[in-house]
């Protein structure tokens, strides 16, 4: 049996959203799980709209969710020669003809069509007729008038086309370039895909490329038409469901596992599982278990999946991800022992990495900035004593550990008859500035002695001036 060859052909009119980021996982877990190929191509024949702008924007969104291609990228646009030798093919064959009918022809075809209650289309006037090439002809595919093509579908099932519902469709234009369903077509059998994985809208275009494919007599590919996502009011998926770009998740702190884990989701399931690893999607990932209804996109859920694949993932890759959003914070080249030891503290409290990198600034400050309302009810008279005989203990203590910091705290509790929340809320706004952070304990053992000791010396000061 052949090696599975899958194919992502966006078009670079825009940035890769989720759909076609889903689309792409698909192809390429399905090609990873097979040892197959994974094919990457740009349809880029609509030069109106595409960029060089989106097409490197999807080479930045791939790159990102770690999604690799073994051949390619391929652009539409180079490969105009190819597709006119196979438009020559199907006119010297019989299986597609020069049609000189000005627009205005068409629209009065339809019309007549109308009035006669039949689906308005082309009615086929120049089938026959032998029309010489010339500049002002398009070329049109000779499609069947009697039977049927079938979609023998992996995902839907056979789905059943009458030929007699299709018209004589344009394969090129008067310009000489080819138009989408022949370029796909041509496209898929020279580079040897056999397995076509994309969304349903597709499915119309289908039975079109089933009659190319066998005009040019190449076998037809596995097709597999996966189910639109859609919003929570189960309409098509937008910027209003919270569905962006997906370099925009990227930069709201996802991870590119917890990213490709929620899409894998979105039509695919291996029983009651949720949570997989990148390996694990490859080794489970089948066709059969995509699903036939479609996925709905529910942004608090990818956020939940998010904080899992966080709390599971290693402190390096963590650190990686981390260091741009604490460069924006002013944060550059933190030491990765100091960095490691940080992340560990936030690492099950943090939904996204933005929130890991605000949690985390402090650890990397000279001064500790002091929230206003957090200062106002905690850096008051009553904590200068606490935080003084605190400061006696710690200095005291010859090995700086968890347990040496534990005892200094006990200590200043039975000297001050104080409770550790009153004790530990002024010295977690002493050391971090807020009063939301990681355990006290935690934090003094990052710190380490000296920063710990500059932080509530600082507190005590600041105390002292505003009088005790």
């Amino acid at each position: 049996m052949d090696p599975v060859v899958t194919r992502f052909p966006p078009s670079p009119t825009g940035y890769l959203h989720v759909g076609g980021a889903r689309t792409a996982l698909f192809n390429w877990l399905y090609a990873r799980h097979t040892a197959g190929r994974f094919v990457l191509r740009l349809e880029d024949t609509d030069v109106q709209r595409s960029t060089q702008a989106s097409v490197d924007a999807i080479f930045e969104a791939l790159q990102w969710l770690g999604i690799d291609w073994d051949d390619g990228p391929y652009y539409q646009t180079q490969r105009v020669d190819v597709y006119r030798a196979h438009i020559q093919k199907l006119v010297d064959r019989g299986h597609a003809y020069y049609c000189t009918c000005t627009p205005e022809d068409i629209e009065a075809m339809r019309n007549e069509a109308k009035a006669r209650g039949d689906k308005p289309r082309y009615d086929g006037r120049c089938r026959d007729k032998h029309r010489p090439p010339s500049e002002d002809a398009v070329i049109r595919f000779k499609a069947p008038r009697t039977g049927t093509t079938v979609i023998e579908d992996v995902v839907k099932g056979p789905i059943v086309f009458q030929n007699d519902e299709l018209d004589d469709f344009i394969i090129c234009r008067s310009d000489g370039m080819p138009m989408y369903n022949l370029a796909v077509v041509v496209d898929d059998i020279t580079m040897g895909i056999n397995t076509v994985i994309r969304g349903d809208d597709h499915v119309n275009n289908t039975p079109k490329q089933i009659l190319l494919y066998k005009a040019l007599g190449a076998p037809l590919p596995v097709f597999a038409h996966v189910p639109m996502v859609l919003g929570s009011d189960r309409a098509r998926l937008s910027k209003r469901h919270g569905a962006m770009s997906v370099t925009e998740y990227r930069d709201m702190g996802y991870l590119p596992d917890a990213v490709l884990n929620y899409l894998v989701r979105l039509g695919w399931s291996h029983g009651d599982q949720e949570f997989f690893t990148r390996d694990e999607l490859i080794a489970k990932f089948s066709l059969e278990h995509i699903g036939k209804s479609a996925g709905v996109f529910d942004p608090q859920k990818l956020l939940a999946l998010n904080a899992d694949h966080i709390k599971t993932a290693s402190i390096e890759t963590l650190a990686l991800h981390l260091k741009p959003f604490l460069g924006a914070l002013g944060v550059d080249n933190p030491d990765p022992a100091y960095l490691g030891a940080a992340i560990e503290t936030l690492q099950t409290r943090s939904k996204t990495l933005l929130e890991m990198a605000d949690g985390a600034v402090f650890y990397f400050q000279a001064d500790v900035v002091y929230e206003e309302k957090a200062a106002r009810k905690f850096l008051k008279p009553a904590a200068l004593e606490p935080l003084r005989f605190l400061i006696a203990q710690l200095e005291a203590q010859g090995v700086f550990n968890d347990a040496s910091i534990e005892a200094a705290f006990v200590q200043t509790m039975e000297k001050t008859g104080l409770k550790l929340g009153k004790i530990a809320q002024p010295v977690r706004v002493a050391l971090t500035g807020k009063t939301v952070s990681p355990g006290i304990f935690e934090i003094i053992r990052v710190l380490g002695k000296e920063k710990t000791l500059a932080r509530l010396r600082r507190a005590a000061d600041t105390i002292a001036a505003h009088g005790d």
